[in-house]
């Protein structure tokens, strides 16, 4: 038991590095020629569940196919409702493997694992552009994820031999519902569907479950209907630390299962789902034919679940939406109403466009704030946040821009024609200001692997700049979305401010160092948070003053500049 714990611990570590390796990977070299691909393949249903079959049936594991489709949806290749198709494909994929299971020489994904990882690796360490390096991220995570799937189900291995475990299966098998669940749990353990379907199909040939073929077909399908849901735990496990959309995915994949399981119960319970089987089957119930049942009823699940669910996807959705709900960690990964059929109606296009703007900006709000505060607090998992809010405001960037280019497309008013540039500079702008966050946030790290702290002083004076530059966000937010001049106006204020705290904070810490109350390390340090959040107040300045000269089209003066912040409702 204690090699089958730590077996399975190991190969678990192994799969979440590889999968994270894999997804990383992905996202680097897929580029937008694969996303317009995979979008492209998975835009009707149908064909997202023919994709999903086939790669199923190549692979000959369905956990490949959803690990990649949870990947996938993770490095934003694909959508939410995309990802359903090539789920539902991939049950029915990997129905295939049972019709194979005398085949000791089926083709496994894991046989090519090893030779992945060397491959990988090298080309890692070789290759001297980013994209043969990304390539061989990808290779390599997937090389080690399989080598960890391969390591669980060899930690367990001991299980599928064991007398005891053959005859608990056959005593809780009179139950359909304690079978389900137990089919469920075996699969869990042993990380492959194609594995329990195979304990279950030898049994049954075997004569485990007795002589009565008839019963026999009845005892060993609530097993197989189990392993529908034990799968599922694959997914999941690989949607763990991933995007919203990604867990999602993963949710969805198991409510499909589930919900499968809980309706076909009553016709195992009935006997009507064998005869069902039985009917299907040309050749006599027999011996000689049992496996060949056993692996109809499992294709037969799929394939029937499939024909039900593929017109309801948006309820599948709905539920995987509703069943998971955002984490206070989650970031928007993209644009979500920059509709297309709109840029022939430019003056909405544009205002969907200023929608997504401030969007953009509340998350480069985010990735400043997480950056300090994990520098603050020497808290690693905000600087990781502080990355994956920049990553975000890359794909803002990436796709907001390719709006506003093909929008400059269309024939346009001297007002449209005027804002674009306009748009397209505040973008920039907010991507420069991720940048910043992630400079932040490599500082951070510097400082924690260095185990430097800094004096209460230092810590006083960061608290102030987060303070000020988040003022200064607050009003930039409020110009753009009310479109009015004084906030823009007043964010000035709050440049005008930090610059000064620039000079001032600088000053501090050289006489704090000069007296010994600070190490150098740490002055050069600390500069670098001062001169980066400055920095972030000039791009926002870039912003304001567009808001003030670009973006008003109504001709209202703004109030002349006080001293005073306008109140900000929330």
């Amino acid at each position: 038991m204690t090699e089958i714990l730590l077996g399975t611990i190991g190969g678990l570590g192994l799969f979440l590095f590889g999968m994270e390796l894999m997804s990383g990977g992905l996202k680097k070299v897929a580029g937008r020629k694969m996303k317009d691909i995979l979008r492209a393949l998975t835009k009707k249903p149908l064909v997202g569940v023919v994709v999903g079959m086939l790669v199923t049936i190549l692979m000959q594991s369905s956990s490949a196919t959803t690990v990649m489709t949870v990947g996938f949806v993770n490095a934003g290749l694909l959508t939410l409702r995309q990802s359903l198709s090539v789920i539902l494909g991939a049950n029915i994929g990997t129905t295939f493997t049972a019709w194979l299971i005398s085949g000791l020489a089926a083709f496994k994904i894991t046989t090519y694992a090893m030779p992945a990882i060397g491959i990988g690796f090298l080309m890692k360490i070789l290759c001297r552009r980013q994209k043969g390096i990304s390539i061989g991220e990808v290779i390599l995570g997937f090389g080690i994820l399989f080598t960890g799937i391969n390591f669980m189900k060899g930690a367990v291995a001991p299980l599928q031999g064991s007398e005891q475990v053959q005859q608990a299966l056959l005593w809780l098998g009179q139950n359909p519902i304690v079978s389900v669940l137990v089919g469920a749990v075996l699969t869990m353990l042993l990380q492959c569907s194609a594995a329990t379907i195979a304990v279950v199909q030898i049994l049954a040939f075997e004569g485990a479950f007795g002589s009565d073929w008839s019963t026999v077909l009845r005892v060993a399908i609530p097993y197989v209907l189990g392993d529908n849901i034990g799968t599922t735990i694959t997914a999941q496990l690989a949607a763990i630390n991933t995007s919203l959309a990604a867990r999602r995915t993963a949710q969805a994949h198991s409510l499909f299962n589930v919900i499968g399981v809980i309706y076909m119960l009553p016709l195992v319970w009935t006997g009507w789902y064998s005869r069902a089987v039985e009917w299907l089957v040309p050749l006599e119930l027999s011996k000689n034919t049992i496996m060949l049942h056993i692996a109809i009823s499992h294709s037969l699940f799929n394939i029937v679940n499939t024909i039900i669910f593929l017109p309801m996807l948006n309820v599948l959705e709905a539920l995987a939406i509703r069943t998971v709900p955002p984490r206070a960690q989650d970031i928007v990964t993209k644009p979500i109403i920059l509709e297309r059929h709109l840029l022939s109606t430019p003056e909405l296009a544009l205002e969907q466009t200023r929608q997504e703007i401030v969007r953009m900006t509340r998350v480069a709000k985010d990735s400043i704030n997480f950056a300090i505060e994990g520098l603050s607090e020497d808290n690693i998992k905000k600087l990781m946040l502080a990355h994956k809010a920049e990553d975000t405001c890359d794909e803002f960037q990436y796709e907001i821009t390719s709006y506003l280019t093909a929008l400059s497309r269309k024939t346009l008013s001297d007002e449209v024609s005027v804002a674009l540039p306009v748009l397209l500079h505040t973008v920039n702008d907010l991507e420069r200001i991720g940048d910043h966050a992630v400079n932040i946030a490599q500082i951070a790290q510097r400082k924690i692997d260095q185990k430097l702290s800094f004096s209460s002083y230092a810590k006083a004076e960061v608290d102030l700049l987060k303070t000020e530059i988040n003022t200064m966000f607050d009003l930039i937010l409020h110009s753009l979305e009310k479109n009015d001049i004084t906030a823009a106006k007043m964010s000035l204020l709050c440049e005008n401010k930090l610059n000064r705290m620039q000079v001032e904070f600088r000053r501090n810490h050289v006489q704090r160092m000069t007296s010994g109350l600070a190490k150098p390390e740490v002055g050069l340090i600390f500069i670098d948070i001062v001169d980066n959040v400055e920095k972030v107040g000039d791009h926002l300045t870039n912003i304001a003053q567009s808001v003030i000269g670009g973006l008003q089209w109504d001709g209202v003066d703004g109030n002349s500049l006080t001293g005073e912040y306008p109140v900000i409702e929330a």
